[in-house]
């Protein structure tokens, strides 16, 4: 029996479960092998810590120390090429500037640039943002994709066939496409989802040209509202956004991605696109989506957002799964470094709550603040051994977003437009120090065992 509407109207529904079923028998891994053999899953250490296999000079994430080999939750810090970021933002945003364009600068040279160099590089990226002529309309609006994180790395990939020596290793080259991919990815993301809205949603085609002049953020905010128009504020927010998720060490998922596809000696379109589509998964930039879809949950089920024990009552079965999606999880608490605070959260907590007063939404950013307060002590209550625990950026990230008006569909988008520079300055870093390819170990569990000819084999 074929299934109704299926994608795949030629599998055969029966087939494949019985497919499925023979998968789930013989791929199955006894986790008690994975101790035995000290398998270190997720390259995490078994207290939890991240297992070294690299070195970088681009950025660290700071969560906890350990002292007489034990774990010790320290507050979280966050350095961009040793910068902690907190004196980073408070630079610029007591100049009253914009602040992701000189991130990008230093997380790729190393520097922050001074007035003249921040100009050039400014003209630079304006110089870079507009597609190639007749990309948008073959690439973007012609196949236009309902996941837009998948159309933006079939974008990247596609770019490749522009750029004449895309091959090419050399520092020079692969700087030149990281500058182009930085300044083009806001782009990419907002012409990407103006096509999905468009052919998949019924909405008007709005394609707008990036506008030389404006920073990140604000040709962002022009290129996805159908009016283009925004605040101050709003704009400070998404560029403050932008600088935050802009890198976050070489041990994250999409950025280990990076270095160990680029030690392949791919190209840098691959190694974008191999990236990006790290980013898309839920337990990555995806993540923000997850707190949104649990915040509303949380919003249609609790009467009194004011009253912390009626919270707590539903975070509890939340945490005991009786509601929620049963994973047992508060979305957006906790984190795989950052222990006692995630400087992001904190930097980006204060903010939220001007931009929250300024819509009219103080009641919503009061009860983002009630999870954040009661959510770590009620999900170490009566566990045997209580966790440090803290709200990570993603917490009040699809908070902000909601709050600017930016569509779901480009929550991670958003978030693929900063970490690019990140990609791009630890591809270069690998390029640069050009270590063996990366190859780490897997030992087989299986038996070995002879091979059987077809006429005896089992015919059930």
């Amino acid at each position: 029996m074929k299934a109704v509407g299926s994608e795949f109207p030629f599998f055969d529904d029966a087939l494949v479960k019985r497919y499925a079923d023979k998968i789930r028998a013989t791929g199955k891994i006894d986790l008690s092998l994975y101790e035995k053999y000290n398998v270190k899953r997720g390259l995490r250490n078994a207290d939890s810590t991240g297992v070294l296999v690299g070195l970088t000079a681009i950025g660290s994430v700071h969560g906890y120390m350990i002292s007489e080999s034990e774990k010790i939750s320290v507050p979280g810090k966050l350095f961009y090429r040793g910068i902690d970021v907190n004196d980073l933002v408070k630079g610029f945003q007591e100049e009253q500037r914009p602040g992701f364009e000189e991130t990008a600068y230093l997380l790729l040279f190393g520097d922050l640039p001074n007035t003249q160099e921040l100009q050039v590089w400014n003209d630079l990226l304006d110089t870079c943002r507009r597609l190639p002529d007749g990309f948008k309309e073959s690439v973007i609006i012609r196949s236009p994709g309902k996941d837009i994180m998948n159309s933006i790395a079939r974008t990247v990939l596609m770019a490749y066939l522009y750029d004449p020596t895309p091959d090419q290793l050399d520092i020079e080259t692969t700087l030149r496409q990281s500058i182009s991919l930085i300044a083009k990815f806001p782009v990419i993301a907002a012409y990407a989802y103006q096509a999905k809205a468009h052919y998949h949603m019924g909405h008007s085609l709005l394609m707008r040209y990036p506008e030389v002049g404006k920073s990140t953020a604000e040709n962002l905010l022009l290129l996805i509202r159908e009016d283009g128009i925004y605040t101050p504020l709003e704009a400070e927010l998404l560029d403050l956004c932008l600088v935050l998720h802009a890198e976050h060490g070489g041990g994250n998922n999409s950025a280990f991605t990076t270095h160990v596809v680029s030690s392949s000696f791919t190209d840098t379109y691959a190694a974008v696109t191999a990236a990006t589509l790290s980013l898309k998964g839920l337990r990555h930039g995806g993540a923000n989506l997850r707190v949104m879809e649990q915040m509303r949950e949380i919003k249609e089920h609790v009467r009194r957002w004011d009253d912390d024990d009626e919270v707590a009552a539903y975070l509890t079965r939340i945490l005991n799964k009786e509601a929620g999606d049963g994973t047992g999880l508060i979305y957006g608490l906790g984190h795989a470094v950052y222990t006692l605070s995630d400087p992001r959260t904190e930097i980006l907590r204060e903010k939220a709550r001007a931009l929250a007063h300024a819509k009219g939404r103080d009641e919503e950013m009061a009860l983002y603040e009630t999870i954040e307060r009661l959510g770590p002590e009620l999900f170490n209550k009566n566990r045997a051994k209580p966790r440090d625990l803290c709200a990570n950026v993603d917490f009040f990230s699809g908070f902000v977003y909601d709050m600017l008006n930016i569509p779901v569909d480009l929550y991670t988008p958003i978030f693929a437009a900063s970490r690019v520079v990140g990609w791009c300055a630890h591809r270069i870093e690998e390029l640069l120090n050009s270590g063996p390819i990366i190859r780490p170990a897997y030992k087989a569990v299986f038996e070995q065992r002879p091979y059987t000819p077809m006429a005896e084999r089992s015919e059930d």
